[in-house]
C-alpha cells in the first residue's frame, strides 16, 4: 500500500537511518576532496588583513558591506597538521588550545597548497580537550601541488 509512505511523511519520521560519521586523520587528506569529519586541536590562529573592495555601482540594494573576518589557524592531530581558514562566526570558536570537531570540511587549494575549510553546509563544534599532541613537523600545507594535464 502507498499509505505507509505518506504516513511516515505526515508524522515526520523517516525510514532512512542517519549514517555514523567516519572520522579521518589529517595525514589522510588529499587535494580536491571533501566531506571530511575530523577531531583536531587548534595550535595557532593568525588574523588575515581584510582586503577592501570598491562598492559596486548600479546595484539596486545600497547596503553597506560588512568586512569579513578571516583567520588562518594551524590545526592538527597526532598524524599531522594543516592550515584551516576560519571565516566570520567560525573565528570565535577557533582559539589556540581548543579542541574542535570539523564536520563536512573540504580541501581548498590556495596558491598550490592545501587549506582546510568549512562552508555553510559544514559545522564546527567545540568538544572536550583531546589527549593527543599535534605532530607539527608533518604540515600538509607546506606541500606544493601542481596541476598537470596529460595528453592522450
Amino acid at each position: 500500500m502507498a499509505t505507509t509512505g505518506t504516513a511516515a511523511v505526515a508524522t515526520g519520521t523517516s525510514t532512512t537511518a542517519k549514517r555514523k560519521p567516519v572520522f579521518v586523520k589529517v595525514e589522510q587528506l588529499k587535494p580536491g576532496t571533501g566531506g571530511h569529519t575530523l577531531t583536531v586541536k587548534v595550535v595557532d590562529a593568525n588574523p588575515v588583513v581584510p582586503v577592501t573592495r570598491k562598492a559596486r555601482t548600479g546595484t539596486s540594494l545600497s547596503r553597506p558591506s560588512q568586512p569579513s573576518r578571516i583567520v588562518e589557524c594551524l590545526i592538527g592531530d597526532e598524524t599531522g597538521c594543516i592550515l584551516f581558514t576560519a571565516r566570520n562566526d567560525q573565528v570565535d570558536i577557533m582559539k589556540p588550545g581548543e579542541t574542535v570537531i570539523l564536520r563536512n570540511s573540504r580541501i581548498d587549494m590556495f596558491k598550490g597548497t592545501m587549506r582546510l575549510g568549512v562552508d555553510k553546509w559544514g559545522r564546527i563544534e567545540a568538544t572536550e580537550p583531546a589527549s593527543f599532541t599535534v605532530k607539527e613537523d608533518n604540515n600538509l600545507s607546506l606541500v606544493e601541488y601542481e596541476l598537470i594535464n596529460v595528453d592522450q
